[in-house]
């Protein structure tokens, strides 16, 4: 049949079924295939924290949404084009965020009377006229996946788990995806079985030419490549980044990496990423508990390597006690953060910027220690070997924090050339003349001596160092001395990072502060206010403990601060703390990225006010 092809902008589609329907899965190879293609992008996984959710309900439902585009794009959408919905229940969940108008394809076969009262619907949404503002496609998915697989070899039960990659190559014909790609994958991932290894394939085929040959569809799509900077890319999520950020900075820095950790969502595909990476000198280690995995991790860093743990919110509590002692040792150690929502379990796999307060002062004690935040799930990379740089050089604990919706969210990353990275040299103390534990150089930092080393024999523990030797001290003065000249040392840092900046005006009416996560809904929302002629300046930061140290100077040169964050305003009150200005907050804690037409009405609000 003869289709007309359109070709379109930008296209955020969502895929969306029971968690055992393999809607990660599905989204994952549609969005390695779209960044071969060379289109911008980027997604947002959402799955249930019940491991075993029941089959149809509402809790039960999984969905990777994927933004690809022909320019540069920062979010992963706020409202999906299209709709894949292969149950009742991801109808259900999902239809509200569905921008009107947009298209549904829905698995019919899965809309019988059990899951239609599973998902709590008193009538079939397909044969009344709720839908009458969306373009719905009806498509008996389940049973012709099970037609393209007779024969096949394999049973009912497997062949229906096979449907995923039918809706997969529909996706792909509608939108003009190749299917060489996936068809690798198939044959490295079921390399070993063949029947798997065939029915995927033929459930792929059959999918994208029923695409072809149906009427359902009268057109067909494309999205342009997006005109990207030159240079090599790949698609990487957060977690992945911040995994390679860590080998890059071991690398420059010429010793080993020991990563310690407790497997714990959403923060444990940084454990699996760089457990493949043995040939690279990295050391993993999977502990029995959060304790463990950062005592081991302080013992790491005391041997000289360059030592991370990794965790989330609830970790980082357990990590906390440990951490103090790091900061007492003054030993190179990077914590990553992977927030999700709070409070205790919380929201397992949802995203937060939960833990900013936690981690800049959740401590015994005056303990101070640096804290950092990825903006991208790129960017995880670049802070990754930023945190590494600064605990090395520094002789001090480094919080990276990233967020669930960095660390499982992706998009291209133009990968650098190792040689344009910089050199993070380190010193181990060798020579035994002269030589005290808690003496310092020109960044208060105390030397690396590492134990066996001839001559550098040292205490080492949790109770108070005395001045220079290390011996363990009571003396008032001395504690006071040694608590200040901690704080000192991580103040100092705010000389050795970059100044802020701010995209925009330079002063003016409304500055946008952001941090994290919200970076991309955030420039994005003000990039649209600016077109429409109103002067509205962003500035994002990295650098949360020092803050940048022209930080208090650029606040100075606006009416409003506007403060939005995924919290009830953890950042708002350390601006209010440390510069005494006051701010406009916007929070919403809902486990899901901010969604820029809420922020655009918000900022508008406020600009309106503050004229």
């Amino acid at each position: 049949m003869s289709k007309t092809i359109e070709t379109l902008d930008d296209v955020v589609i969502r895929f969306a079924g029971d968690s055992g329907d393999g809607m990660q899965l599905t989204g994952t190879q549609f969005t390695n295939t779209t960044a071969l293609v060379g289109n911008d992008l980027s997604t947002l996984p959402d799955y249930p924290a019940e491991i075993r959710a029941p089959a149809g309900t509402l809790f039960g439902v999984s969905s990777f949404q994927l933004h690809f585009s022909s320019w540069d794009i920062l979010t992963p959408g706020d409202h999906p084009d299209v709709l894949v919905a292969m149950n009742p229940a991801a109808l259900k969940v999902h239809l509200k965020d569905l921008k009107k108008g947009g298209l549904i394809v829905a698995n019919i076969d899965s809309f019988d009377d059990k899951n239609l009262s599973l998902a709590g619907f008193t009538a079939n949404p397909l044969k009344d006229e709720s839908l009458e503002n969306y373009q719905l496609i009806e498509v008996p998915i389940t049973k012709l996946t099970l037609a393209a697989l007779q024969g096949v070899g394999l049973t009912q039960k497997e062949m229906v788990r096979c449907k995923n990659f039918f809706a997969l190559g529909l996706m792909y014909w509608l939108y003009s995806r190749p299917l060489e790609p996936t068809e690798e994958w198939i044959k490295g991932k079921f390399g070993n079985e063949p029947k798997v290894a065939e029915a995927n394939d033929k459930a792929l085929k059959s999918g994208y030419y029923y695409g072809e040959n149906t009427e359902a569809f009268a057109s067909q799509y494309q999205v342009k490549p997006a005109q990207l900077k030159p240079g090599l890319y790949r698609n990487v999520t957060g977690n992945e980044a911040t995994a390679l950020g860590v080998v890059a900075a071991a690398h420059k820095a010429g010793i080993p990496l020991f990563y310690a950790s407790y497997p714990i969502t959403p923060a444990s595909e940084i454990l699996h990423n760089l457990s493949g990476y043995k040939n690279y000198g990295v050391r993993t280690f999977q502990a029995e508990d959060e304790i463990a995995a950062a005592g081991v991790a302080v013992g790491a860093a005391y041997a000289g390597n360059l030592a991370v743990t990794g965790t989330s919110g609830p970790g980082a509590a357990l990590k906390s006690e440990t951490i103090s002692l790091a900061i007492m040792l003054e030993l190179p150690l990077v914590i990553v953060d992977v927030q999700r929502g709070g409070p205790s379990t919380g929201l397992p796999t949802k995203t937060e910027q939960s833990d900013l307060m936690f981690v800049t002062y959740g401590r015994h004690g005056e303990a101070p220690a640096v804290v950092i935040a990825a903006a991208t799930p790129a960017d995880c990379f670049s802070m990754a070997f930023e945190a590494a740089r600064i605990a090395v050089k520094y002789m001090t604990p480094v919080y990276l924090l990233t967020d669930g919706y960095l660390g499982n969210g992706s998009e291209p990353w133009l990968v650098p050339n190792s040689k344009d990275l910089p050199e993070i040299p380190v010193h181990y103390r060798t020579d035994p003349e002269n030589f005290n534990p808690y003496s310092r150089n020109e960044n208060n930092s105390r030397p690396w001596a590492l134990p066996g080393t001839p001559g550098l024999e040292h205490r080492i523990g949790g109770l108070e160092k005395a001045n220079i030797t290390g011996d363990v001290s009571y003396d008032p003065e001395n504690h006071d001395f040694m608590v200040k000249l901690r704080a000192e040392k991580v103040a100092g840092i705010a000389k050795d990072i970059p100044l802020q900046e701010v995209y925009g005006e330079q002063s003016g009416d409304l500055l946008v502060l952001s941090w994290g996560g919200t970076f991309g809904a955030v420039r994005s929302t003000v990039d649209r206010i600016r077109k429409k002629g109103h002067k509205v300046s962003h500035a994002h930061l990295r650098y949360l403990n020092p803050f940048p140290r022209n930080l208090g100077d650029v606040l100075k040169n606006f009416k409003t601060i506007f403060v939005p964050e995924i919290n009830l305003g953890q950042l708002a009150k350390l601006l209010k703390s440390e510069y005494l200005v006051p701010v406009v907050q916007f929070n919403k804690v809902r486990g899901l990225p901010l969604r820029s037409a809420e922020l655009e009405q918000a900022i508008m609000d406020t600009l309106g006010g503050a004229k």
